[in-house]
C-alpha cells in the first residue's frame, strides 16, 4: 500500500495535483468487480491525504485553460444546485436511497448549537454519514463523515470518502462541501477555515483518463 500526501493551497489546486499524481507509473489499476462501473478498469491511489489551506478562495471549481477543447468537470450552478438541494436539506425524492443531506441534517445544527453553547475544547463533533446499514444498499454512500474541529478561531472539515471519483465527483463535492463549511462558519461565529480530505478509494475511471492527460499534460502516462 502505497499512502499519499498532497499540500494544496485552493480546491481547483487540490484536483489538479490528486490528477497528475494518479496518472503516474505505480498507481494501482484494477477491474471493478462489484459495484458501479463493474467490469470496467480504473485507477485508484491505495490511501490519499490533502490537505487544503485556503478551500474558500475563488474560484471554487476547476478551471479549463482557452483552447483546451474540453469541458470543466462541474460548473459553479451545478455546484449550487448541489449544495441547496443535497447537503443543506433533509429531504429527498421517493426514488433516492438516501442524500447526504439527509444524514447531514441529522446532526449539522447541533454541531452548531454545542459549539455555540459550549465552546470550541472538543473533538465529538463529527457529521456522521455512513450507517452498518449500508452494507446491504447496492449503492452505499461514498462520503462516510465530515469531522470538524476549532482552531484559531477557524472552523475546520475533516472529510473522509470510503470511493470518490477524482474526475467529477471530487471537485463538485468539496466545493459544495466549502459552502457547508462558510455557513457553519458564519453561524458559529468563526472564520472559514482549512480542510483535510482522504480517501482509500479516490480513483479515475477509464472514461476519463483522456481527459486527465489533456488537462494535466501527461499523455502519456496511461497503459490501457
Amino acid at each position: 500500500m502505497e499512502l499519499v500526501t498532497l499540500q494544496a493551497t485552493t480546491l481547483p489546486d487540490a484536483w489538479f495535483q490528486a490528477l497528475w499524481h494518479i496518472l503516474k507509473d505505480g498507481v494501482p489499476e484494477y477491474t471493478i468487480d462489484l459495484g458501479s462501473y463493474a467490469g470496467q478498469v480504473r485507477r485508484e491511489f491505495d490511501y490519499i491525504t490533502i490537505h487544503i489551506k485556503y478551500p474558500g478562495a475563488q474560484p471554487l471549481i476547476p478551471d479549463m485553460p482557452p483552447g483546451i477543447g474540453i469541458p470543466s468537470p462541474t460548473t459553479q450552478e451545478y455546484v449550487d444546485d448541489y449544495a441547496t438541494r443535497y447537503l443543506m436539506t433533509d429531504s429527498k425524492q421517493a426514488n433516492e436511497q438516501y442524500t447526504y443531506g439527509e444524514r447531514l441534517m441529522v446532526s449539522m445544527d447541533k454541531v452548531i448549537e454545542r459549539y455555540s453553547t459550549y465552546g470550541f475544547g472538543t473533538n465529538q463533533l463529527i457529521m456522521q454519514v455512513g450507517q452498518p446499514s449500508d452494507i446491504d444498499l447496492d449503492d452505499p454512500p461514498c462520503l462516510r463523515h465530515i469531522d470538524t474541529r476549532i482552531r484559531d478561531n477557524k472552523l475546520h472539515f475533516i472529510i473522509y470518502f470510503r470511493s470518490w471519483d477524482l474526475w467529477s465527483g471530487f471537485p463538485t463535492n468539496l466545493a459544495g462541501f466549502q459552502q457547508v463549511k462558510a455557513y457553519m462558519a458564519k453561524e458559529i461565529g468563526v472564520e472559514d477555515g482549512e480542510m483535510i480530505v482522504s480517501s482509500k478509494g479516490l480513483h479515475l475511471y477509464g472514461y476519463a483518463k483522456d481527459l486527465a492527460k489533456i488537462r494535466t499534460g501527461l499523455k502519456d502516462y496511461w497503459k490501457q
